[in-house]
């Protein structure tokens, strides 16, 4: 299964698409994570400094140029070959040990898109038709499991990143302006053919929270409590795996569950 991860900045959305794909890859899943947020997190957010990730898409001019630009001209080639790049691009991230049943963890592998104003500024036009023909060869061409976590907001949805993906996980926190964020993503969303939608209301511990009555935010919806663990451990770090709290499985279990995807 392919899914998708947005809505407002700071609502957990990087630390959700980690702790999913820890738990699938413990579950003996292998899965692609592809890290399209601006804010370049998600690998810190999995235990991996900063150091040690992959250099970001967008400052590979010389890939972008022989993938995309055709040469001599401002056009761009719509449909490159990236067949070789997913495994080429990215970085395998560690897994916390072998599944409940004793069965040998699967494997994550981590994909970083990059952030235009890290470029230098300008349009990033060329490497998102990059991204996008990634991603489609990934959720198409691939039977593991990949995850997207989205910059904030509906950006990339309104590019059509995602376009191709099985899913979309809305995050927000139990706030009118993040549940106004994820209405509109919902939206855009629906606009794109994305259809299944789960929200995850973070940080609440409403079992069947009473929200607003807003056009487009997704119907199916699993809330995350406040996890005191989490909050002493963002002071120290960016890690966001291996605390000590069961909530996070059930949680992860619950959204899957919504998505009909057994594990």
């Amino acid at each position: 299964m392919k899914l998708a991860f947005a809505g407002k900045g700071g609502v957990g959305k990087t630390t959700l698409t980690a702790w999913m794909a820890e738990y699938l890859a413990r579950k003996g899943q292998n899965v692609w994570l592809v890290d399209a947020d601006t804010a370049l997190s998600l690998g810190e957010a999995c235990g991996v400094d900063r150091s040690s990730l992959p250099e970001a898409l967008i400052h590979r001019e010389d890939l972008i140029r022989e993938r995309i630009r055709q040469e001599n001209t401002s056009m761009f080639t719509l449909n490159p070959e990236v067949g070789d790049l997913p495994e080429a691009l990215s970085v395998e991230l560690p897994v916390l040990g072998e599944n409940a049943q004793g069965k040998p963890a699967g494997s994550k592998r981590l994909l970083v898109m990059g952030t235009v104003t890290g470029a230098g500024g300008g349009c990033a036009c060329a490497a998102n038709t990059l991204l996008k023909a990634i991603l489609a060869h990934l959720v198409l061409e691939r039977n593991d499991w990949v995850l997207v976590d989205l910059e904030a907001g509906v950006e990339h949805l309104g590019r059509g990143t995602v376009a191709h993906v099985d899913g979309l996980v809305v995050v927000s926190e139990p706030s009118m302006r993040g549940l106004q964020t994820a209405a509109d993503v919902g939206t855009m969303a629906e606009e794109l053919g994305l259809h299944k939608q789960v929200l995850v209301l973070n940080r609440s511990d409403m079992e069947d929270p009473a929200l607003p009555q807003l056009e487009g935010l997704p119907n199916q919806v699993v809330s995350m409590p406040y996890l005191s663990s989490l909050a002493a451990r963002q002071l120290e770090t960016g890690n966001v795996l291996g605390l000590p709290d069961n909530e996070v499985e059930f949680v992860i279990e619950r959204v899957l569950k919504k998505f009909g995807a057994e594990v």
